[in-house]
């Protein structure tokens, strides 16, 4: 990682994260009674859950409404979550007004246009294999794997790794004190 990746990855407090095509593949499943499904990759789970135990802290923010997105947030003690909200910049902002975090501390992982009014003004933008160019472009970094396959996981080890605590999450599964 070269240093101004560093130097902004170390100073993340927040990690928000888009939902449609970053922690699922992108693809929206109905079926003919219109029950949603979305899947949810465990390795991105795992990275949350560990990223969230250093002290950084996970939010949602998504323009779809879903029952089962609030349940994967619950899952893995994601309190900070929005959802039926396209105006992205607009949810952070009412984020900002219960939590106290700066610009320059708060990461955003998005894959489209929609999530570009928070990645262009906050400290970290990250973004998926697979996503619209335009984004790639204006992220930070771009993860090799694709949505829903294990970017945010990528994203999280690397918020870890700069901040120094990989180690030391990795080792709590080594010597068996995950708790």
């Amino acid at each position: 990682m070269n240093s101004e990746l560093r130097e902004r990855a170390i100073q993340i407090k927040l990690l928000l994260l888009d939902v449609d095509g970053v922690l699922t593949d992108g693809r929206l499943y109905f079926s003919n009674s219109g029950e949603e499904f979305k899947s949810f990759n465990t390795l991105d789970g795992q990275g949350i859950k560990a990223l969230q135990k250093t002290g950084v802290k996970v939010g949602i923010i998504t323009g779809r409404t879903s029952n089962l997105v609030a349940k994967r947030a619950n899952d893995l003690g994601i309190e900070i979550l929005v959802q039926g909200r396209e105006d992205k910049w607009n949810a952070l902002q009412e984020i900002l007004q219960h939590h106290s975090f700066a610009l320059h501390e708060i990461a955003f992982m998005g894959d489209d246009w929609p999530d570009l009014t928070v990645m262009t003004r906050v400290g970290l933008a990250f973004t998926v294999a697979n996503a619209h160019f335009s984004v790639a472009q204006r992220a930070h970094w771009q993860s090799s794997e694709r949505g829903g396959e294990g970017a945010v996981r990528a994203a999280c080890d690397l918020i870890m790794q700069a901040q120094n605590t990989f180690d030391t999450a990795l080792n709590t599964y080594l010597t068996g004190s995950t708790h």
